[in-house]
């Protein structure tokens, strides 16, 4: 077996020979409160730890000023995981929201409040989805210059599902507040 499966392969659960499609998947993280590259490391960490979720590429990190943030926000630190996982978008969601508790991200009814960390699906295959719990693909992405730049560098040739591909997305995008850090680098172990 490769170390990074084959994401056009079905997976077979040996107890119950249920059989997953082996999706990839697209997440965005980001910090802009306490130890911001810690935190993104963390989620990394937490995310390759996951049964089932095999981390393919993680991009470099972005300083980025905060959009559609509250006054007085501080800049955030971006970076984009790439995923084959055979686990429902649902779960996926549920590990999410899990790792951000984890970070003690608070949730507050103020819109794109600052947070210890932000973890999003992007996408999960051609997986679709509006329910209040999960929207995919992001409803949002195909906008933010802080997705999209470090996304296009994982994976330059990527097609945003019913969007386009994003390098054409990210030109359309003011990507004047997204500035790489060469010197701040996500490990996956």
């Amino acid at each position: 077996m490769t170390e990074t499966p084959n994401p056009n392969i079905v997976d077979a659960d040996s107890l119950t020979g249920e059989m997953h499609p082996i999706r990839r998947v697209v997440v965005a993280l980001g910090s802009n409160l306490g130890e911001r590259l810690a935190s993104l490391q963390g989620a990394v960490d937490a995310l390759a730890d996951t049964p089932d979720f095999f981390v393919t590429g993680v991009s470099p990190v972005y300083e980025t000023e905060p959009v559609d943030s509250p006054d007085g926000s501080k800049a955030y630190l971006n970076a984009v995981l790439l995923a084959d996982t055979t686990l429902p978008a649902a779960r996926l969601m549920e590990r999410a929201l899990a790792v951000e508790d984890a970070f003690e991200r608070e949730r507050t009814e103020v819109r794109n409040a600052p947070r210890t960390l932000d973890v999003d699906l992007i996408v999960v295959g051609d997986r679709r989805s509006n329910e209040d719990f999960l929207r995919l693909p992001h409803p949002r992405a195909h906008e933010r210059a802080f997705v999209l730049q470090p996304w296009h560098d994982l994976e330059p040739d990527a097609v945003f599902p019913d969007r386009g591909p994003i390098a054409e997305l990210l030109q359309s995008t003011d990507t004047a507040g997204v500035k790489k850090r060469d010197d701040l680098v996500l490990e996956v172990e």
